[in-house]
């Protein structure tokens, strides 16, 4: 270590002043001190936890501006919303927007939720393309519209006061529970994951244990961690359900009745691609 740490000093005491104000922002002068111009973790655990967490934070922000991309694609690609619920959705980017707003006016690190405002960016892009290929253009509208007038009543303190923002941030703990209900109620009544992304899965699981750990280092709040923690426990349910549905085919949707006519004109229904009773196709061609 000592030989290490001979090596990387002349490296560490020279760095350029903007790399060197990041990382005196980022761990404060003391962290800074111990870990970067002293390189020596081992006596300064408590710095090592804080350089973790925010690590762990930056790589989650980086994710997260890209995290819902697949499932945009897999939407723009199929034309199609099977497997995807709009209410999940709307309950989870509402959830994202109060914590978005909370953390801002609380004055805590952008490294803690700044995941928040990306992924609630995307969650409005997929959740409008879900109308939108439900046949309710008019209704992607509306949504917008009022996630816009909801974001600036919570970020204006004459409208929302930090006594009702606080009570929105434990809802939203609640809504964000809620949020992952309607998905997994989605995929077990389909029998399979239809249009939704693993990739989106799976990472989720992964920001909110990795959120659980840089909460408990950075940020004395229980509202914000109990939020994570039931977070991180139905993210693992929907990954169980990808897991479980890998391969599981598409719901099979039902054939479409043809009405043709019976051999003494009274119309007759049937199923796409279903013969007539009583009567063979060539009996249908000489008719």
């Amino acid at each position: 270590m000592d030989s290490l740490r001979s090596a990387l000093q002349p490296v560490t005491a020279n760095l350029p002043a903007p790399i060197r104000d990041i990382g005196v922002n980022l761990l404060g002068t003391q962290c800074y001190k111990n870990l970067i111009l002293d390189i020596d973790p081992v006596a300064h655990p408590d710095c090592l936890k804080l350089a973790v967490s925010k690590a762990l934070g930056i790589g989650i922000i980086g994710a997260s501006s890209i995290v819902k991309v697949p499932q945009l694609l897999k939407l723009i690609n199929s034309q199609s919303a099977a497997g995807v619920s709009f209410l999940s959705y709307l309950l989870e980017t509402s959830a994202f927007l109060i914590t978005l707003a909370y953390n801002a006016r609380q004055g805590n690190p952008f490294s803690t939720y700044g995941e928040s405002a990306l992924i609630a960016a995307q969650n409005v892009a997929i959740a409008s393309l879900v109308l939108h290929y439900s046949g309710k253009g008019a209704g992607a509208a509306a949504f917008v519209a009022g996630l816009g007038g909801a974001v600036y009543a919570m970020f204006s303190e004459n409208i929302v006061d930090a006594k009702t923002l606080a009570l929105l941030q434990a809802g939203a703990g609640v809504l964000g529970v809620a949020s992952k209900l309607p998905q997994i109620l989605t995929i077990w009544q389909q029998g399979g994951t239809g249009q939704l992304s693993a990739f989106a899965v799976f990472n989720y699981l992964a920001g909110s244990l990795s959120r659980i750990f840089t909460t408990l280092q950075e940020v004395n709040d229980p509202l914000i961690l109990y939020g994570f923690i039931a977070g991180f426990t139905l993210n693992a349910v929907l990954a169980a359900q990808m897991v479980y549905y890998w391969n599981a085919p598409a719901a099979k949707q039902k054939a479409p009745a043809i009405k043709i006519q019976g051999a003494k004109g009274e119309p007759v229904a049937v199923s796409s691609g279903a013969q007539p009773k009583g009567r063979s196709p060539s009996t249908r061609r000489r008719a």
